[in-house]
């Protein structure tokens, strides 16, 4: 469910404790979201506010995130206005996704004055905002021009107005209103109240069993109402229930109230509404993260793909320009064998195959020359163009090969899911002159990545490789001879390592390490693969290959 105004009334309740509290120091870790170190209670707190378009969001973190060194502007600018503030009041205006925390601070001359801090949660057009007493923009963590938008420019110095209510009403001031017509009661419930998100909509409408309806009786209405009554009614009353709500250990959603239609997922009930919050996050925000940094990595990939593709072009159309080869070959031995019948100042002479049944072939000839450099400059054009197709050979097998390679490379970057999976994947990048090694400051404590490691139900462990690099580590450093190799056949993925320890394995654990050879590449999803399986002794490493690049034999194949 997204960040609506019943989960944020539920934060908000539980940052009463801060008013009063001092801030003591103010961080922005990332470029769209501020942590404001406040003193309160005799404790030390954390306040995270974060215009992440993809999951804004106002909570208390226990994790410390680093800062850069040099602190952004908005950052400062906070730190100027704000620093050793303390909080006066945390409110929600409206029931909107708004959050104004009220700040006493002390201006450049040391006199007390009063500022605001703006979370607006509204999806992709997040934004902190920091405002002086007359609502007036000081600044912004994202600036909006008025090229972006006429209608609400976020500038300094600009006054600064609220998002446009849309003629939405506040659910806690005012009683549910229905009137029957074409559209159903949640979507008019969703578009007609503050805070309210369409799952929340739906779930008024699925405990007063109207869900998917757009007429309702008399009886159904009063229903609703009662019901949008008594949900508000917990709301008004700070009677929250903090939940995330997983299938088979997965977060699905959180939510700040009960919801049935959730009935049938597992239910973790939290009594801080923000470490709900940090542990549903923590997990949406790593992925957030890798997905960005490893977006400069896939260009890279793509590009160096792109360019093997052009190589390949080029190099197909030199092949066929000279394809015809030997028909050099063939006229400057004929010129040779009728070299008695030649003349200079000929211009072409007409001679017959012995290498095709004797017929006849017409034969171009430079007048300027004599016969016998007639004949080598075919032969000197024919060893030039065998040279060519020799040095082909080689470029067009090893283009192939770098292709192949980047391809896996490409597939295990859709598979990262740390970021020392990516710094892995970078230096192996660097070590094969594909990226330009960069400065290795902060890197130095990182801990290298390792192979996914699971176990079978069964008891035997399987090794995934999720990257070239952990490919062969597997491979060759944890594999012994006779444990069970597999990789998905015909298209790069991971190598998996079954390990026997000198036991026969199940079927079962035999299928379950072809799956887990289908799951981690690019064929995911399918209904149908097939995974080629053998010894570890059969695999071998051909001289020079590239990271990951193994050959095979004596193999099975398992259909999954």
């Amino acid at each position: 469910m997204p960040f609506d105004g019943t989960v944020l009334a539920s934060v908000i309740h539980e940052l009463c404790f801060l008013k009063g509290g001092r801030i003591d120091k103010i961080t922005q870790p990332e470029r769209d979201e501020i942590i404001l170190h406040i003193r309160a209670k005799g404790e030390n707190h954390r306040l995270l506010l974060t215009s992440n378009p993809t999951a804004p969001r106002l909570g208390l973190i226990t994790e410390n995130k680093n800062s850069p060194l040099q602190a952004p502007m908005f950052c400062m600018l906070l730190r100027k206005h704000i620093g050793g503030g303390r909080i006066v009041a945390v409110e929600q205006p409206r029931f909107e996704r708004i959050v104004e925390l009220h700040i006493d601070a002390v201006d450049e001359l040391g006199e007390r004055s009063g500022k605001a801090l703006v979370l607006e949660i509204m999806g992709k057009h997040s934004n902190i905002i920091l405002l002086d007493t007359d609502k007036k923009i000081l600044g912004a963590i994202k600036h909006v021009p008025p090229s972006i938008s006429t209608a609400r420019p976020i500038l300094p110095n600009m006054r600064y107005s609220p998002p446009p209510s849309q003629g939405k009403i506040n659910p806690l001031a005012d009683k549910l209103k229905i009137q029957n017509s074409q559209t159903t009661i949640q979507k008019n419930i969703f578009k007609s109240y503050t805070g309210i998100s369409p799952l929340l909509a739906t779930e008024i409408c699925e405990r007063a069993g109207v869900y998917e309806r757009s007429v309702l009786s008399d009886s159904e209405k009063i229903k609703l109402q009662d019901i949008f009554a008594e949900i508000f009614s917990c709301v008004k009353n700070n009677q929250f229930e903090n939940a995330i709500y997983s299938e088979n250990g997965k977060p699905i959603d959180i939510t700040a109230l009960p919801f049935s239609i959730y009935s049938r997922y597992e239910k973790q009930i939290f009594g801080s509404p923000s470490e709900m919050l940090e542990m549903f996050y923590s997990q949406h925000d790593e992925a957030y993260r890798i997905s960005q940094k490893t977006a400069d990595l896939r260009k890279i990939v793509t590009n160096l793909q792109n360019r093997c593709y052009k190589k390949g072009v080029i190099f197909q159309k030199t092949l066929e320009e000279i394809q015809e080869r030997d028909q050099l070959r063939i006229k400057g031995e004929l010129l040779t064998s009728y070299i008695y019948k030649l003349e200079r100042g000929m211009t072409s002479f007409t001679a017959e195959n012995f290498y095709d049944n004797n017929q006849l072939l017409e034969i171009a000839l430079e007048p300027t020359l004599t016969p016998a450099e007639n004949a080598q400059k075919y032969f000197k054009k024919y060893n030039k163009q065998k040279r060519t197709f020799e040095a082909l050979q080689e470029q067009v097998k090893e283009n192939n090969h770098t292709l192949f390679y980047l391809e896996s490379v490409a597939a295990s970057l859709l598979t990262t899911a740390t970021e020392a999976d990516i710094a892995q994947v970078q230096q192996e990048l660097i070590e094969q002159g594909f990226v330009k090694a960069r400065s290795a400051k902060g890197k130095k404590n990182q801990r290298p990545a390792k192979p996914l490691k699971i176990r079978t139900a069964d008891g035997f462990d399987i090794y995934v490789g999720k990257n070239n690099t952990q490919n062969d580590e597997i491979t060759f450093k944890i594999a012994k001879p006779h444990d069970l190799w597999f990789h998905i056949k015909n298209m790069p993925g991971p190598h998996v390592v079954l390990v026997t320890n000198g036991v026969e394995p199940s079927e079962n654990a035999i299928l379950e390490a072809a799956a887990l050879a289908v799951k981690h590449s690019r064929a995911s999803g399918s209904t149908k693969m097939e995974v080629a399986y053998t010894a570890k002794k059969h695999i071998k490493k051909p001289p020079n290959a590239k990271p990951g690049l193994v050959t095979y034999d004596r193999h099975r194949t398992v259909i999954v």
